[in-house]
């Protein structure tokens, strides 16, 4: 078995849903927390806001043409790069769930 996971740059990619996009830009401060690790906080930056929603880029996306005419609210990805040491961020692996607060 072999790990293909690059450790020496880490991110979070956080689904914000549009409603919650209106103030954040890319150079905001984030705070992040992760439940694998209680009582740490990290901090971040954020990086990029992705052009188009999830469904955007989905494989076979809803078509909504059907006469289904409920709003769905749908998410963008913002990728929050974390800053500090690597003894920081020496608990945090990939695929943790985190949850994630933008300062603006």
């Amino acid at each position: 078995m072999v790990d293909i996971v690059d450790g020496t740059s880490l991110w979070v990619t956080a689904n914000y849903k549009e409603t919650q996009l209106k103030h954040i830009r890319e150079g905001a401060e984030a705070e992040i927390t992760a439940d694998a690790v209680p009582g740490k906080t990290y901090r971040g930056i954020v990086e990029s806001i992705s052009d188009a929603t999830g469904a955007a880029f989905s494989t076979i996306p809803q078509d909504n043409a059907t006469g289904n005419f409920v709003k769905v609210e749908q998410r963008v990805s913002v990728r929050i790069r974390l800053e500090g040491t690597e003894e920081d961020l020496a608990g945090l692996r990939a695929g943790f769930n985190v949850e994630c607060k933008v300062r603006y």
